[in-house]
């Protein structure tokens, strides 16, 4: 089901590209965004996670360099059935993690050195177990393509400047246009991502661990600290990805803006339920 979720919103987006093409360039420019889109498309499915972790300078790590995360993994992944994702580590000290690739084979899970260093070994097995049910789920799948098809709304519409009108007396249909994509490659996002999503992989977390208190400590520690430190590099096309929003420390406008979880009292909660 999330695998054809994934190809409807790749066809969509298509779709969407075309038209905002026909509207700035006619026909060429219909032509032109076919050719983006069918690139951006391929591109998305097979190589959309590679991006993120290089985005975030994610460095791979295996059982000889981080040993215990490995042992961790390693553990929940016999559990929960799942081949073992590649294991990546975050140089960047807001505590938070996140799971990307197109499938079991081709999964993995990041997380950053402020979240090993801050939770204990139970939470970072609650973390991991939430990001492990993300892949469990697709959710992985369909999120890293939506975020990459989000950056390429964003990027269509800095080109499109190109499209319409002269240097001097630019066609106000095409700034019209602009205008509506600017903010749209945050909202695409809260369109395509159900944030029920989050609710979902805590639960399981909390069924895969059995302790749903060590989910629920983690989460209240995380969100405290990512409160207090911004992280580096972080963008509205990627916030969705991580167990806490990266944008928690940022202004109230801000996080409105990229409201992609739900509030962590609120699943704190959901979590005190299961228990």
């Amino acid at each position: 089901m999330e695998q054809f979720k994934t190809y409807a919103l790749m066809i969509g987006l298509t779709l969407l590209f075309i038209w905002v093409g026909g509207m700035l360039g006619g026909r060429a420019g219909m032509i032109i965004a076919f050719v983006i889109a069918a690139g951006m498309n391929f591109y998305a499915y097979y190589y959309s996670d590679t991006q993120v972790l290089k985005h975030y300078h994610a460095i791979p790590v295996d059982r000889r360099n981080a040993s215990g995360l490995y042992e961790i993994v390693e553990r929940l992944t016999r559990r929960a059935g799942l081949p073992m994702p590649a294991l990546y580590i975050i140089p960047d000290q807001q505590p938070n993690a996140f799971a990307t690739g197109r499938d079991y084979e081709h999964a993995a899970v990041a997380v950053t050195e402020g979240l090993l260093n801050l939770l204990t070994e139970e939470e970072v097995e609650a973390v991991i177990a939430h990001e492990l049910s993300h892949i469990k789920h697709y959710d992985m799948l369909i999120g890293t393509v939506a975020a990459t098809m989000a950056g390429a709304i964003a990027m269509l519409a800095n080109f499109g400047m190109f499209f319409g009108g002269d240097r001097d007396r630019p066609n106000p249909i095409v700034m019209i246009v602009l205008m509506i994509l600017a903010p749209l490659a945050a909202t695409v996002i809260q369109m395509t991502i159900s944030r029920n999503r989050e609710f979902m992989a805590d639960e399981g977390a909390a069924r895969m661990t059995g302790h749903p208190e060590w989910l629920q400590s983690g989460l209240a520690k995380l969100d405290n600290y990512a409160r207090g430190i911004s992280m580096h590099d972080a963008d509205p096309q990627t916030a969705h990805m991580f167990i806490i929003n990266p944008f928690t420390g940022k202004d109230v406008s801000l996080k409105q803006l990229f409201s992609t979880h739900p509030s962590t009292e609120q699943r704190i909660e959901r979590l005190e339920a299961l228990k």
